[in-house]
């Protein structure tokens, strides 16, 4: 799973992300690029246009509609018509609720700002650690974010 959020949670605000931040956009097209990517029918319409499908990926739509279709999106209706052994789940907030009981490993970029929103990253618990973070990078107009890889935590314990 990858996603941004800010210090407050909120990973979106009317069907767009709220701040903009190059080097995290590098990262996430690093990440993705030659992989399948899972998201939601609202979070293909919030692509712009040019981006649809994500160039370079393999692009799975998770839609309750069964008569939706677009060009370039595999259509699924249920997680798990998602059999691939990896992919990112790169939202909304639904999808990435439904996939949390799977994932192994979150990429997690916190945006240091609290903004307003309508769309929150789901809650972590005490299962997930942070394995790597790359510290507080800066953007060139001043926004400090920062980027961690989290794991979850398996227990030998039945």
């Amino acid at each position: 799973m990858i996603w941004a959020q800010a210090r407050n949670g909120v990973i979106g605000a009317d069907g767009s992300i709220p701040w903009r931040l190059p080097g995290e956009q590098r990262m996430f097209k690093e990440r993705t690029i030659g992989a399948t990517v899972v998201m939601g029918r609202a979070t293909w319409d919030s692509l712009p246009e040019r981006f649809r499908p994500l160039p370079g990926r393999r692009n799975v739509v998770l839609t309750r509609d069964p008569g939706w279709t677009a060009e370039g999106a595999v259509v699924a209706h249920s997680t798990g018509e998602v059999a691939d052994d990896e992919f990112w789940v790169i939202g909304g907030a639904a999808i990435y609720r439904a996939f949390l009981p799977r994932a192994t490993h979150i990429v997690r970029t916190t945006v240091d700002l609290e903004v307003a929103g309508d769309t929150y990253a789901p809650e972590l618990g005490p299962e997930w650690t942070v394995s790597a973070s790359s510290g507080w990078l800066t953007t060139p107009d001043g926004q400090r974010y920062v980027i961690d890889d989290l794991t979850r935590i398996t227990s030998d314990r039945a």
